[in-house]
């Protein structure tokens, strides 16, 4: 074998310190074109936007308006992260839904119920905080669990706060001192009382000639002229009746004495009054028309024939009320049923009077409602006066059961306050309140609500005497809420709005 050819070493020597060199620079140049993700992540989380407060789904770079509601847009400096995976957490989103929050959806949408557009919410893990935490947090600041509202959030949303209180504790209260307050409300309706109601038919076929009666809602005395009606029946039993009263004047038998009396009875199946009877007999001579006259004192209801109509026998011409008793119908809820029984004696509360009435129960439902799963309760009231009209709204009050001793033996010392019914927002089995905490600051609290009347509710809970409750708005903080926190959440995270 021959030997290979050998290269000098001083050429060997410099062809290793140039490839040394060349992996040098190349090393140097990746790390330079490449930074650490953890160091790039953080720079970009910490750049900060523009929104508005109540469209968080628009973003921009600088100051402007929103280019749905007009509202100035809000600076918001978003939190740093110090992880790509806590970065990848924090900025998750679901999509929900404001009218109905059980809707979560991961990509943007519609929502399947209303069909009103999904709007992007933090799905942040939330820091749950007890009710002892959120009353030592100082009011002036802002809290993790309140809202921040701007001066023009305020005019538009028309939120208005109240000062509670109780007359016991000195302090300012909702309204007078009230009654012992019934625990329950049920949604009525006041009715014409169907005992009391009766409709009002041709007796024969014939036309209309004369109308009494030209609208509903009049009130008509026992025997006041409804209408006149021409009826060539009629016509022609008055001259039937006459000519067997005539015979009967020239015969000794009673043979057309009987058929006079048969043909008065036809006449009075057929609506004739007596003293029309006695009047056709004076005269003697048929009437082609025949007036009618209202059998009871009422008001018309129903009102369903015009001057000059052809009727035919049977057909329904005006219906007549009797106002002075109404029904109150009640909407009875199962868990409420057991709380009624017939001939009790409740209060009932009508729109527009400042005292409730009493009535008793009439009717029981046996069955329920296919949809709504609800029972009718009948409650009959007095209405001497006329003044409850059927359509109104009423609303009757079941008393509070009577307490048993062991109950209130254990039931706790914590006095109940009474707020307006606006300012209770419920969310399933649970109810909250937003109380104030600042200037322009709000917290939603939950509380426990007892007794209620048709205005007032009274709750306990992390509230005290002194405390400014939202009365009007409440509805939109809970709107904004549901906004930022997601459908899950029971609690509030902090956030400038």
């Amino acid at each position: 074998m021959n030997n290979p050819r050998l290269l000098p070493a001083s050429v060997l020597s410099r062809a290793g310190r140039l490839l040394l060199m060349l992996l040098a620079l190349t090393v140097a140049a990746c790390q330079q074109a490449q930074p650490p993700a953890e160091t790039a992540a953080p720079e970009a989380a910490k750049a900060a936007y523009y929104t508005c407060s109540m469209h968080p789904q628009i973003h921009a770079n600088g100051p402007g308006s929103c280019p749905i509601c007009h509202m100035d847009l809000i600076r918001v400096q978003p939190a740093p992260v110090a992880a790509p995976a806590a970065k990848k957490a924090a900025s998750a989103a679901v999509y929900t839904c404001p009218m109905h929050p059980q809707v979560r959806e991961a990509q943007p949408g519609s929502c399947p119920i209303c069909g009103m557009d999904l709007v992007k919410t933090s799905s942040r893990p939330a820091v749950k905080m007890t009710p002892a935490e959120m009353a030592a947090m100082p009011g002036g600041n802002p809290a993790a669990n309140d809202l921040i509202l701007t001066a023009q959030q305020l005019e538009l949303g028309n939120i208005r706060v109240q000062t509670i209180g109780n007359n016991s504790a000195g302090s300012e209260a909702t309204g007078p001192a009230e009654a012992p307050a019934p625990q329950a409300l049920l949604t009525g309706t006041v009715t014409a009382d169907a005992q009391r109601t009766q409709s009002i038919s041709s007796r024969v076929a014939g036309r209309v000639e004369k109308l009494y009666v030209r609208q509903t809602g009049q009130l008509l005395r026992r025997g006041a002229p409804l209408f006149s009606v021409y009826s060539e029946q009629l016509e022609t039993l008055q001259r039937e009746y006459l000519l067997a009263l005539a015979q009967d004047l020239q015969v000794a038998e009673p043979t057309y004495r009987h058929f006079a009396e048969a043909t008065a009875q036809k006449l009075r199946l057929l609506g004739v009054s007596a003293g029309q009877l006695r009047q056709l007999a004076r005269s003697g001579k048929a009437s082609p028309l025949v007036t009618y006259y209202s059998p009871a004192t009422g008001t018309v209801q129903t009102l369903d024939v015009v001057q000059g109509q052809y009727v035919a026998e049977g057909s329904p011409l005006l219906t007549l009320s009797d106002l002075g008793s109404v029904w109150v119908e009640a909407q009875l809820y199962p868990a409420d049923a057991g709380r009624l029984r017939l001939g009790q004696s409740v209060a009932v509360q009508v729109v527009g009077r400042a005292r409730p009435l009493r009535g008793h129960v009439v009717f029981l439902s046996p069955e329920l409602s296919g949809a709504s799963q609800i029972t009718l309760a009948r409650i009959q009231v007095p209405n001497p006066d006329g003044t409850l009209q059927p359509g109104a709204q009423a609303n009757v009050l079941l008393d509070a059961p009577a307490a048993s001793a062991a109950t209130t033996a254990t039931a706790p010392t914590q006095t109940a306050l009474r707020v307006p019914q606006e300012a209770i927002i419920h969310d399933g089995a649970a109810s909250y309140v937003w109380k104030q905490t600042g200037e322009r600051q709000f917290r939603r609290v939950q509380v426990r609500t007892s007794a209620g009347t048709a205005a007032t509710v009274a709750i306990t809970g992390e509230v005290r005497p002194g405390d400014q409750l939202v009365v009007s708005g409440a509805y939109l903080l809970q709107s904004e809420f549901t906004l930022r926190q997601g459908a899950g959440d029971d609690h509030m995270s902090g956030m400038a709005m």
